[in-house]
């Protein structure tokens, strides 16, 4: 059974994807007209194999791709292909499903130096005078 490989050794099987080929727009030539060459992708964040922490990150995403039933639609249609456009829905796929297991870096505060301090006031120093020397001119 195929599976999709996302980051952190998580995978999920191919047959919770669900494609479903639908007619392009733009360009095709004649053919745009009949032939589906387009996909809608469709895969069920709450109903999938993913770690819950990995779900609970994804459905808080504000994504119009996440329809309120939890539902993450991708419409491919950059190529003329069908079987490009799979590639290409299930690489954009892969790379939001990643986003659930992103963990944001903690940020340590930091204070600047002293020396940074001094060259700081010393340079409030400076500018002050300048617009001192910026007054009217009296005889």
């Amino acid at each position: 059974m195929p599976t999709l490989k996302l980051d952190h050794g998580v995978e999920i099987p191919e047959q919770e994807v669900e494609f479903q080929a639908i007619r392009a727009q733009g360009s095709g030539g004649q053919n745009v007209n009949k032939v589906s060459s387009a996909l809608h992708l469709r895969f069920d964040i709450a109903g999938s194999s993913l770690p819950e922490s990995w779900k609970l990150k994804l459905l808080k995403l504000r994504d119009r791709r996440i329809n309120r039933d939890g539902i993450l639609v991708i419409k491919a249609q950059r190529h003329r292909t069908l079987e490009k456009n799979r590639v290409d829905a299930l690489a954009r796929l892969i790379e939001i499903l990643n986003l659930g297991g992103m963990v944001k870096a903690r940020r340590v505060p930091t204070r600047p130096s002293r020396g940074a301090r001094q060259r700081r006031m010393d340079e409030k120093t400076r500018r002050s005078g300048v617009k001192k020397m910026r007054g009217k001119v009296t005889d």
